[in-house]
């Protein structure tokens, strides 16, 4: 079985595709990611006013150049048709069909440039402007005017698709999302993803060679593949012809993943024919749907005032602290089978297994049961430090008897060394079986298969707690908390997870001639590792001026006079917005007592919508920083507004 297993694989990866998609891929990912800066793309009347451009602009005048070049450069496709040029290339039948209908030969993308490679617009912008002199060649999307846009009253020039762009764009809103991640862009889990789009179109070749009526469901590594794949429409439709007879439809109008329903069905399906084709697991790490998307920002009225502020952090007062820097992977694993087991009475076999040193992000043991046709798959999914080993223990549980108690019984040890698997694992799951090794001498060895499988490791965020005796009773939501406020006079120890103090810091009242003649009473100092004290912030009025200015910490009042937010200015423009928000909205977090959680936001020309660099938790003294330059300013703006609700309660 194993033999012709291989024999599968390796006929799919014989698969020809005649572009280069990891290029594509990445290419398309700086795409996305500029469209998702600028979200009014997403519906309303800018949407329209660039479905109308694309559809009686942009295609006439490809269809054009594709009859005869109208340039000697290439053409570069305007930003807002794009968009609306991708997405509809993403139902690839229909758009061979239009372009068929229309132009009598599919517009393809030979000689044309993606508006954001930097390349030189003005040729291409000479050629619209005398082909389309009332229409502009670069839509300002920021323009007001905009919103008065209705395609209705702008005539039909000529004809056109009939398909609906709108419908297919905000089809295509959410995608983003699932192919943000930083692994994303990673060379190596971009061809391990081609490699799989390869297993997939095989698979579907299988099926229509047998005659199978299958909805094969990919995972998100593979569908960013095909994306690519058709973002080439000429070659797409040559490429399917060649490897199955015929241009594969890309059906992404059934969103519904629900139990039951046709995603989660073909999901199933797929899954068992891979793993059946292959002998491997069609779960990949980092390449699953991650959930819904966060809830969006409300923060135009915030973030405008500095967004020209682009200058580079100051790390001058990092060296006050040193955090080591941590790497971080996923991990999915799957214990697939168990062979050579002895004798036994009935009972459970599961497996347990946790790091062998000590791990920041994952310090706990976990048990998966072994897969089975009756009890189905058990997939663990954890984050963890990217070294070091995992230690695995199979585990016999014997059946429950009333007159007999008997032990489980650890039948054998085993490891991993995630080092060594990552240049493997990263590109495709690993799979394969381990012996066993056991205090008992076995009649023959026990050996377990696992599938295996992780991301390329990505910087790890930075937790931190503050320690204090008596520890945190006053805080920005004390109005919220039974509790008194009393000022703190002792030191804070912020510590790491190992426990390691990195700096302490205390605040104190000042009575002194600064008080008088810079309206300073009250400052945060801290001491180093080193027993040096230097004065991290002081309060001036109702702001606080932090780290010898660099940084200043001030209350903004939103339109719902019971919330607040903060601002907090410097080489980045950050806003601490009360719960958690964006990335860490759609993340569990334990005990939410008392809803003292806040999100550090970071908004900058690359990130318009939001970035979420930083959680508080203020009830619990707890932090989870992602970026290095904002490790200080975080931890003394979360010391601020955890000890001075007065400067909380500011108007």
């Amino acid at each position: 079985m194993e033999t012709q297993q291989t024999l599968e694989w390796g006929e799919a990866q014989n698969i020809v595709l005649s572009q280069d998609l990891v290029d594509t891929a990445k290419q398309q990912l700086l795409f996305l990611a500029e469209v998702d800066r600028n979200r009014c793309l997403y519906d309303g009347p800018v949407l329209l006013r660039a479905n109308y451009r694309y559809k009686y602009c942009w295609l006439p005048l490809l269809a054009k150049h594709a009859e005869s070049p109208v340039t000697e450069d290439p053409l570069v496709v305007p930003f807002d048709c794009e968009w609306i040029w991708h997405c509809h290339r993403l139902n690839p039948v229909r758009y061979r069909t239009d372009c068929m209908e229309l132009y009598g030969r599919i517009l393809d993308d030979w000689n044309v440039l993606s508006s954001i490679q930097g390349t030189s617009q003005e040729e291409t912008k000479k050629i619209w402007e005398t082909m389309y002199p009332s229409e502009p060649y670069e839509l300002d999307l920021n323009n007001d005017s905009l919103q008065d846009f209705d395609e209705n009253f702008m005539g039909a020039p000529e004809s056109t698709t009939k398909y609906n762009l709108s419908s297919a764009v905000k089809r295509q809103t959410t995608f983003f999302y699932q192919v943000s991640r930083p692994h994303w862009s990673d060379d190596t889990f971009l061809e391990g993803a081609v490699a799989r789009y390869k297993g997939f179109l095989h698979l579907i070749k299988r099926n229509r060679e047998r005659s199978i009526s299958r909805f094969c469901v990919p995972t998100y590594d593979i569908d960013l593949i095909w994306h690519s794949h058709q973002l080439h429409p000429a070659s797409y439709c040559e490429d399917l012809m060649a490897i199955m007879g015929q241009v594969l439809e890309h059906d992404d109008t059934d969103s519904d993943r629900t139990k039951g329903q046709k995603l989660d069905v073909g999901f199933s399906e797929t899954t068992k024919q891979w793993e059946e084709t292959f002998g491997s697991r069609y779960w990949k790490a980092g390449a699953m749907h991650m959930g819904r998307p966060p809830s969006p920002l409300n923060v135009d009225k915030y973030k405008i005032d500095a967004m020209h502020n682009s200058s580079a952090p100051s790390n001058k007062n990092q060296n006050l602290m040193q955090i080591p820097q941590k790497m971080l992977v996923e991990v999915m694993l799957e214990i697939v089978d168990v062979r050579g087991l002895p004798s036994t009475n009935k009972g459970k076999l599961v497996v347990s297994f946790k790091k062998k040193q000590e791990d920041t992000f994952f310090n706990i043991k976990k048990q998966v049961s072994i897969s089975s046709q009756s009890e189905g798959k058990q997939v663990a999914v954890f984050q963890c430090e990217s070294s070091g080993e995992l230690v695995f223990e199979l585990i016999f549980r014997p059946s429950f008897n009333f007159r007999l108690v008997r032990p489980a019984k650890i039948l054998g040890k085993t490891s991993i060394n995630l080092e060594d698997l990552q240049n493997v694992a990263s590109k495709l799951p690993v799979e394969d079986w381990l012996d066993l090794t056991s205090a008992v001498n076995w009649s023959k060895p026990i050996s377990i298969r696992i599938g295996f499988s992780l991301t390329p490791p990505v910087p790890a965020p930075y937790e931190l707690h503050m320690v204090s005796t008596p520890p945190f009773i006053g805080s920005y939501f004390s109005f919220l908390l039974p509790r008194k406020f009393q000022q703190i006079k002792n030191w804070t120890n912020i510590v790491d997870e190992a426990g390691n103090v990195i700096i302490s810091i205390q605040t104190r009242n000042l009575t002194t001639e600064k008080t008088k003649i810079n309206n300073i009473n009250k400052e945060v100092i801290g001491r180093t590792a080193s027993g040096e004290t230097h004065v991290l912030a002081e309060l001036k009025g109702t702001m606080w001026s932090m780290l010898n200015s660099d940084w200043m910490l001030q209350i903004k009042k939103t339109s719902d006079e019971d919330k607040h937010v903060f601002e907090l200015t410097g080489a980045r423009k950050v806003i601490i917005f009360p719960g958690r928000k964006l990335e860490f909205e759609t993340r569990y977090y334990g005990n939410e007592e008392g809803n003292c959680f806040m999100t550090a936001v970071e908004f900058s020309p690359k990130d318009p919508n939001g970035k979420a660099v930083a959680l508080m938790d203020l009830a619990y003294g707890f932090l989870e920083v992602k970026e290095e330059w904002l490790l200080l300013p975080a931890i003394l703006s979360a010391f601020v507004l955890s000890n001075f609700p007065d400067f909380s309660n500011q108007e």
